[in-house]
């Protein structure tokens, strides 16, 4: 699957050649080398917009940049941009001169940077800058050199090569850190434990190592383990840029070089009266503590983006389809709307479709959470990503590539991960101001100890303004919030909770009025007649043709309500001539030359129709009557004759009810708004526990009720299906679409719930006030860490303690720091309905 969210974007800013393009970035350590990436891609020609997401490791461009010129700024940055690999099968070639001329029309393709041409494998292996290039436009550059060729590679093999890069990562790091683990243990035991037991009154003659052994063993550790540290300073340093790997190259650079020259020529030392003194231990121990938390950081950065990967994994790398009365195994990316596709028990649904063959159940619970498998005839849609459990089918495709449900849920969610929170910016503003005020808190610690400190002042002076570089890291911060919100984003999406991007997530914690759409959200949008009363020279069966007629015209629940039961009584009939629907009242049409209306007693009022009484009762009895019981009646009249009644009911949602009792616990107020009778609608509203209603709300006049609750001061979510609502989702603070099925792509909706389930809305708000908790205390710790911590290790409270930070401790505080900020994120994962109870 590409990581071109469009080609050219149809939706946004519709400007052609404008699109996103999202660069895996690599060499990135902490917020600031983030911020350095953004200043650069903001700085290339046709970029309009640029966020990089260091948690992530990824940077968003929007604009008609050329791709190289935004690779060739991250790299003038000082960092790298992962390039994508696509194998292809190349048929036809039979010399080198073949290979070369296929390698010249590969390199031509905007976005190659490199392609190498197998000859003995009829292969080639195409480097690509990710986003830019799609499989088939290789395939159709090898066509145009006069060959044939296919891709090799399955849906999700970027995301593979993802996982694979970030895999080498690790293993590096890991390597690195064992040889610097393995060296920094004796010059830990033998020149540190003394240190730790004295205080214990414990004196053990404990040997100390040669100083030259010292820097034997603490090179290696320095130059090579650390060799990054170094490598990104100098880079930053080129590019006048500071970052984390500025602070702690300069601490450890500054240990390990001060106690070089202490080994190899002390007596430069001792001519100014300094007792010679060494650190090769802290600087040693500084790198393999860091290289530990940079480590570990990696595999849990790895963690964050696990709910994408188990979506990727869900659509198969190949498929099969029916051409020319042949099943051929094609890479699922060659699959075309219009396809015949074979789907054998067992296998997954490789794109959107409708059954033309065969009789299946299909394990659904990816989509809707449902465990129950659903039975799927000719007719019935498919899902791509869902599993076949028992026949074979033929289904033909319909939706391909980007635009199967499964593709709109991924780029959902990796937009959501990609955006920034507006609490982020907070963070941000202080990491990019960070570094250099440390480094200027470092250079006065060294002056004011090396000027007032005791003697040796120069060893308090270094000891000092190491420590203080060491543990100043912006680290923590810098990865506080968007780790937070990738988990959380990630873990809603696998709940069935789709969150249009980070600032939703963060809204959604401070809603105080929840307003629900009736039909289809609190009940099930599919009534069903339950009472049939024609006046006295009618009978059911006319009334009910009558309706159904004219009703045929209606796309509403309760016109589609009475066509049915028409049918099911066998009253059904040709539709009426010149349809009207009366917004929010009813509708009108002709039947055999004579106008029938139907709807609300007010609309029948509202035209002149008599309203007589209806089997012994008055009108507003009957009425009445029924919507007391919960159900919705409508009236129907023929030439200004009221001929009867028929009554809907529409049942509540499973969950409703509880959904509602949770939203009151948590504070929330909860509104019940719908164009119903208030009679009908109060019936439904005391079924589900809502205290609060707004009926006869016609559908134009549901966005100004929103504006008004805004307007006494209410935070509010509107819940409704994201299409008649649409108006009244953009107008609320956080718009929910609920029940969308395989329709995830709701442009009016903050937040899209998969299932036609109220309990989603309970859990996207817990969710939302999980994540922000989360992020604060992510936030309060790696502000309150280094409020504490650079004073503390710049000496403040030797005066009256007689105590200094050795920079090892610096360290240490700053590694468990991330691991407390990645760690309290991955929390998130766990956050499931049991978790949103009593969030």
């Amino acid at each position: 699957m590409s990581t071109t969210r469009s080609a050219d974007r149809a939706a946004g800013t519709g400007r052609p050649g404008t699109r996103t393009l999202e660069l895996p970035v690599e060499g990135m350590t902490c917020a600031g080398c983030a911020a350095n990436v953004e200043r650069a891609l903001r700085d290339v020609p046709g970029v309009e917009s640029a966020t990089v997401n260091f948690a992530a490791g990824e940077a968003s461009v929007e604009g008609a940049a050329d791709p190289k010129a935004l690779v060739e700024a991250v790299e003038r940055a000082g960092y790298g941009v992962q390039e994508r690999e696509i194998e292809l099968a190349v048929e036809g070639m039979h010399c080198a001169s073949c290979v070369a001329r296929v390698e010249s029309e590969l390199a031509a393709v905007p976005g190659v940077t490199g392609a190498a041409v197998n000859l003995a494998g009829e292969s080639a292996l195409v480097r690509v800058i990710p986003g830019t290039v799609r499989a088939r436009d290789l395939v159709e550059a090898v066509r145009r050199a006069g060959y044939d060729a296919s891709p090799v590679t399955g849906a999700g093999r970027e995301e593979a090569a993802r996982r694979e890069e970030r895999a080498r990562e690790e293993r590096r790091l890991g390597r690195r850190f064992w040889v610097a683990a393995a060296l920094t243990a004796p010059l830990v035991v033998f020149e540190m434990i003394p240190h730790l037991l004295s205080p214990l009154g414990l004196h053990l003659g404990w040997p100390m190592l040669d100083p030259w052994i010292q820097l034997g063993l603490a090179t290696p550790v320095v130059l090579y383990s650390g060799q990054r540290f170094f490598r990104g300073a100098w880079n930053g340093l080129r590019h006048r840029v500071a970052d984390m790997n500025t602070l702690i190259a300069t601490g450890t650079g500054t240990a390990y070089a001060y106690s070089a020259v202490a080994t190899v020529a002390p007596g430069l030392f001792l001519a100014a009266g300094i007792r010679p003194t060494v650190y090769f231990e802290a600087a040693a121990t500084i790198v393999t503590l860091i290289l530990l938390g940079t480590w570990l950081e990696q595999r849990a950065r790895g963690r964050t983006g696990e709910a994408i990967r188990a979506l990727l994994d869900l659509q198969p790398g190949t498929a099969r389809i029916l051409r020319q009365g042949r099943e051929l195994e094609v890479d699922v990316e060659e699959i075309e709307a219009g396809d015949q596709v074979v789907v054998r028990p067992g296998e997954r649904i490789p794109v959107d479709g409708r059954v033309l063959e065969g009789r299946t159940t299909i394990d659904e619970s990816m989509l809707t959470g449902e465990s129950m498998p659903v039975e799927k005839a000719p007719g019935d849609g498919v899902v791509g990503g869902t599993m076949n459990r028992a026949g074979r089918i033929v289904f033909g495709a319909e939706k391909v590539g980007a635009e199967t449900a499964l593709a709109q849920i991924v780029r959902l969610v990796r937009d959501a991960q990609a955006s920034k929170a507006p609490v982020q910016r907070l963070a941000d503003t202080v990491a990019a101001y960070f570094v250099p005020i440390v480094i200027a808190i470092a250079i006065a610690t060294f002056v004011v100890w090396f000027v007032a400190g005791p003697a040796p002042s120069l060893t308090y002076a270094v000891v000092t303004a190491v420590a203080v570089l060491i543990i100043a890291c912006p680290c923590a911060l810098g990865l506080a919030t968007p780790t937070a919100v990738m988990v959380g984003t990630g873990r809603g999406a696998e709940m069935g909770i789709l969150i249009k991007d980070a600032e939703s997530l963060q809204k959604a914690h401070e809603l105080d009025t929840v307003v629900l759409d009736k039909t289809g959200t609190v009940t099930r949008g599919e009534p069903a007649v339950t009472d049939v009363l024609p006046a006295a020279s009618v009978d059911e069966a006319e009334l009910l043709a009558l309706a159904a007629a004219v009703e045929r015209g209606s796309e509403h629940p309760i016109g589609e309500a009475i066509v049915r039961a028409a049918e099911r009584r066998g009253a059904g009939g040709p539709a009426a001539a010149d349809f009207e629907a009366l917004a929010g009242q009813g509708v009108r049409g002709y039947v055999a030359g004579a106008e029938v209306v139907i709807g609300s007693r007010r609309l029948l009022a509202g035209r002149g129709i008599d309203l007589p009484e209806l089997r012994g009762e008055s009108v507003e009895a009957v009425v009445g009557r029924l919507a007391d019981a919960g159900k919705t009646p409508v009236l129907v009249a023929r030439e200004r004759i009221l001929l009867g009644a028929i009554a809907v009911a529409d049942t509540v949602q499973e969950g409703s009810a509880e959904a509602v009792a949770a939203l009151r616990a948590r504070g929330l107020d909860v509104i019940m708004m719908t164009g119903d009778d208030p009679r009908t609608a109060e019936a439904i509203a005391r079924e589900v526990g809502i205290d609060h209603v707004l009926a006869e709300v016609l559908p134009d006049q549901k966005q100004e009720r929103v504006r008004a609750l805004q307007e006494q001061g209410r935070a509010v979510a509107m819940v409704g299906d994201g299409v008649n609502d649409a108006p009244a989702l953009v107008q609320a603070d956080i718009g929910i679409a609920i029940g969308t099925g395989t329709d995830v792509a709701i442009e009016s909706a903050d937040i899209t719930l998969v299932r036609a389930d109220l309990r989603g809305v309970v859990q996207a708000i817990s969710l939302s006030r999980k994540t922000m908790r989360t992020i604060r205390q992510n936030l309060f710790w790696a502000f309150v860490y280094n409020v504490l911590g650079i004073p503390i290790a710049a000496g403040v409270l030797y005066p009256w303690t007689g105590l200094l930070m050795a920079p090892w401790v610096g360290a240490l505080a700053m590694v468990l720091s991330d691991i407390f900020v990645m760690g309290n994120s991955l929390r998130l994962r766990t956050v499931g309905l049991a978790g949103a109870r009593t969030a």
